[in-house]
């Protein structure tokens, strides 16, 4: 695999593999995209996620037993890997680049249907006519605009869209909005612009409760997309790839690369993904999906939380992986005298007061961080949090201070419960 510095379409190609490209810019550049590719080139059609597909390859992992004081619990997930609900991942393959999902996954508890793909087999909006050069920027912002169900017709071969704006949702478009990429589909922020935008409180997207911080819509499902290239850095509250405030998200089968939010600061973050205000205190799921996942200029990086990072929000995270991504902030939140802040959560940052942060089947490696949690950051103000891992592996996460757990940064007043699982430094 070449080393690769942008997911643009050129230099994405070269990493991944042959891709078609569209965009409003420029549609339809480059070549015809061939078996290899950033979105997982064998990745099945734009059509219906589905519930269905096979199991993964059964086993068992580690030899149980509950975490004790010193952090490590059972021989942490060996042992052939474990699908909960059977949920077909047309990016667990791809023939380039990291796939979707931790590869050795062995979640052994079902999930909730909330956390399962949607129904996508009667859209209500396509992306493209059947070639790569009609999946452009103004296509795809246009779909996100209209809302409800949106699939894509790219052509047989995996495509690039390379966005010349932020796709954005209007509160008033769903209750339910489903995207899903079919496994063939990179959404690409060009290193310019952060990818989508939903914004309960957004008067410009339209507001439709009183209480657009805690209300059920939209609902949004992120299924089968690879997001790479997003940059938040110009923006106030981060998210590189996905800025997200109420209603409620899910992310199934995806995976991150490369995104960006601003390098520095306090309390800002989600170098790909950053949430706020879900309905009723629900949680965010992400399922089989990968943040990072290769040394070579795909972690995501931020001044906090490379992968994942929320105030206030709680988060169930299945047979995922997070690795190489980096917060680089420095000083910490509040930021320490005469530094910016930040530098927190190598992987997840999770703050705020009751949330919980449950973890099943998930790898957690070689993260970095300048101030604190390597892996994650965790601080739950009136100390009414939790923290759950089951069946998950944290290790070889670097830099840092004031680990309560390795790679852990929390209040040593934290309930956490670990099973199954291997917390290494």
């Amino acid at each position: 695999m070449k080393t690769k510095t942008s997911f643009g379409c050129v230099t994405l190609a070269l990493a991944l593999g042959t891709f078609g490209c569209g965009s409003d810019d420029n549609p339809g550049a480059g070549p015809a995209g061939g078996a290899g590719g950033g979105s997982g080139a064998n990745g099945g059609s734009s059509g219906s996620a589905g519930r269905g597909g096979s199991a993964g390859n059964g086993g068992s992992s580690g030899n149980g037993g509950s975490a004790g004081d010193g952090g490590s619990s059972g021989s942490g997930g060996a042992g052939g890997t474990n699908n909960p609900n059977n949920i077909h991942n047309p990016l667990a393959n791809p023939q380039s680049g990291p796939p979707a999902g931790n590869p050795n996954g062995n979640c052994s508890i079902s999930l909730p249907d909330d956390a399962l793909p949607e129904d996508t087999s009667n859209p209500d909006h396509v992306v493209g006519t059947g070639t790569a050069a009609s999946c452009t920027s103004q296509a795809f912002v246009s779909a996100v605009a209209q809302g409800g169900i949106i699939t894509f017709d790219c052509g047989p071969d995996p495509v690039v869209i390379k966005l010349t704006e932020t796709a954005k949702i209007f509160n008033d478009t769903g209750p339910l909005i489903v995207i899903d990429g079919g496994g063939k589909v990179v959404l690409s922020g060009d290193g310019k612009n952060r990818i989508l935008y939903m914004n309960t409180c957004d008067e410009a997207q339209h507001w439709t409760t009183s209480h657009c911080q805690d209300q059920d819509h939209p609902r949004l499902s992120i299924q089968n997309l690879t997001f790479s290239d997003g940059n938040a850095k110009n923006e106030e509250e981060g998210g590189g790839a996905i800025f997200s405030r109420g209603g409620r998200i899910k992310i199934i089968n995806s995976r991150f690369f490369n995104n960006v939010c601003a390098d520095v600061g306090p309390d800002i973050g989600g170098a790909a993904v950053r949430v706020f205000s879900q309905s009723e205190g629900k949680p965010v799921y992400v399922v089989n999906s990968t943040f990072g996942g290769d040394p070579n200029g795909f972690g995501n990086v931020g001044s906090n939380g490379g992968g994942v990072s929320s105030i206030g929000v709680s988060w169930t995270i299945v047979n995922s992986l997070f690795s190489y991504n980096r917060a680089i902030g420095n000083g910490g939140n509040p930021s320490q005298s005469g530094t910016p802040g930040g530098g927190s959560g190598g992987a997840i940052y999770n703050d705020g007061n009751t949330m919980t942060l449950s973890l099943c089947g998930t790898l957690i490696e070689h993260n970095q961080v300048n101030t604190h949690g390597a892996a994650i950051f965790f601080v739950t103000n009136d100390h009414s949090g939790n923290i759950v891992i089951n069946d998950s592996i944290l290790r070889n996460n670097e830099g840092g201070s004031w680990y309560a757990r390795p790679g852990i940064s929390m209040h040593d007043d934290t309930r956490i419960e670990v099973n199954n699982s291997t917390l290494d430094p």
